[in-house]
């Protein structure tokens, strides 16, 4: 089977509106199950907020600490008002990236639509926020502090250029490394079973060795689910702190 065929997006209910195809896909239905099961762990898992918490919510309490630290020593302490953002970042990218792992699933973060509409989210955000605080000022942050004004047609082109160009690299960073780890899992699990095909019983010991490394490799790509939802919120965290301080 085509090692792409896992990223086709199918219409689950067909929507026409105004000449626009706006139909409820199968990336729609696994956004809506992330932020169900995201909704669900914080509500259930801090309902009875027990001084000795169960595995519910010691995992929703695990959450919000690492998110609260991360925010915290990366984005500073005037960042504290932001912390929902940025939590509901990685909680919704974090749970997409892991419900890709789970067989017939749909991973929603391999698509740079999403990732892409991820990243201008945070891009606009950090973007106002510069600029409801700092008002035409947040335009010296292109001119680095203390560069000599002659360099200044060359310096704030390559600045501006490099703030716009932030979606882009957010976005391409998280979807281009879904896409290949998902991708790398299904070609390997295929030459896994057309070798025990092919070669019979002989094959079948053969296929314990790639066996081996897909399972190898579904353990590293866990570790990249959880990788990338850090990376793009620990970003975050670094945009909201230049929009703070105009570093």
């Amino acid at each position: 089977m085509d090692p792409l065929h896992q990223f086709q997006i199918n219409p689950i209910v067909q929507l026409v509106i105004a000449g626009y195809d706006v139909s409820f896909s199968n990336s729609a239905l696994f956004m809506v199950v992330a932020a169900l099961l995201v909704y669900g762990l914080l509500t259930f898992g801090m309902k009875a907020r027990a001084l000795v918490p169960g595995r519910l919510q010691s995992l929703a309490e695990m959450f919000y600490e690492f998110v609260a630290g991360m925010v915290r020593e990366n984005a500073g302490h005037d960042a504290k008002p932001y912390f929902p953002f940025v939590f509901t970042l990685f909680m919704f990218i974090l749970f997409g990236n892991m419900l890709g792992m789970i067989p017939y699933t749909f991973t929603f973060t391999s698509h740079i639509i999403v990732t892409f509409a991820l990243a201008l989210t945070v891009f606009v955000f950090v973007t106002v926020l510069a600029l409801m605080k700092h008002g035409l000022h947040f335009f010296s942050f292109f001119m680095p502090h203390g560069a000599p004004i002659a360099l200044a047609p060359i310096l704030i082109p390559i600045e501006v250029i490099s703030y716009v160009m932030r979606p882009v690299s957010l976005s391409i960073r998280l979807f281009a490394n879904m896409m290949a780890g998902h991708t790398m899992l299904k070609v390997f699990a295929g030459f896994t079973v057309l070798m025990i095909g092919a070669l019979g019983s002989v094959g079948f010991l053969a296929g314990i060795v790639p066996v081996a490394i897909n399972i190898a490799l579904t353990g590293f790509e866990f570790l990249v689910a959880f990788l990338q939802a850090y990376v793009f919120s620990i970003l975050t965290c670094l945009y909201i702190r230049d929009a703070l301080e105009l570093h």
